[in-house]
């Protein structure tokens, strides 16, 4: 372990007992073979349970609905990259000389896997309770600065706007599966933009929900797609 891991388990607060963990986590697949996306996976996993055990303990009046709508701002790849940087990932990762030259230590999705493929080495390396302790460290002051009103705004609604502002006619939205009991189902709809050619998916135990679901994904799809001489933009 060098300087530079040690400083890195501080800005964690966990000092890990298995070192090769840690150092697997910060090794891209263009490294070599011991790269990090089976730490990614898991980690992807062990995040939304301590962001959702966060959650559930921070908005105590806040319904499922409000509270997906949050985790999912607080564990997408914007999110994660900014912490990814608070921690300095971009001096650690281990990637390619080829992968290093195209600018592989600065890219959003590469640094957001390693946030994740830590949080994944640390609940293998200590259990659960060290993981969510280093995702409070790390999501804690921006859940405690949030409001969930403020990620409530309806998505069908701006995704409407959105399109009409660009003089595109409003989406269609149809079940594409129900799946189990009637007391407890799953609907899962698409969110079709004909005149873009595009579909997303969404779910949720009643069809509003799955529908805003839906639109929220088309909205993210669109915004990352709407950059300057990009086809998207009016």
């Amino acid at each position: 372990m060098d300087a530079r891991h040690d400083a890195l388990q501080q800005r964690l607060g966990h000092r890990f007992t298995q070192a090769g963990l840690l150092t697997r986590a910060l090794t891209h697949r263009s490294f070599g073979a011991d790269h990090n996306e089976r730490l990614e996976f898991l980690g992807d996993s062990v995040l939304n349970v301590a962001v959702s055990a966060l959650l559930f303990e921070r908005f105590s009046g806040s319904d499922e609905g409000d509270l997906t709508r949050v985790r999912a701002h607080l564990v997408r790849e914007d999110s994660l990259h900014r912490v990814a940087l608070t921690l300095g990932l971009p001096e650690v990762m281990r990637m390619s000389e080829g992968e290093m030259r195209g600018g592989g230590a600065q890219r959003p999705s590469i640094l957001a896997d390693g946030v994740e493929a830590l949080i994944g080495a640390i609940f293998l390396d200590g259990g659960f309770e060290p993981a969510l302790a280093t995702v409070r460290r790390l999501f804690g002051e921006v859940i405690a600065a949030t409001e969930a009103e403020a990620w409530t705004k309806d998505a069908k609604t701006e995704l409407q706007e959105w399109l009409q502002a660009r003089r595109l006619p409003v989406p269609a939205y149809s079940i594409v599966a129900t799946r189990g009991e009637k007391h407890a189902q799953t609907f899962e709809v698409e969110c079709a933009v004909a005149a873009l050619r595009l579909t997303e998916r969404g779910e949720g135990r009643s069809r509003r929900t799955a529908e805003q679901e839906a639109a929220r994904a088309m909205l993210e799809h669109l915004k990352a797609s709407d950059k300057p001489g990009g086809p998207l933009r009016s």
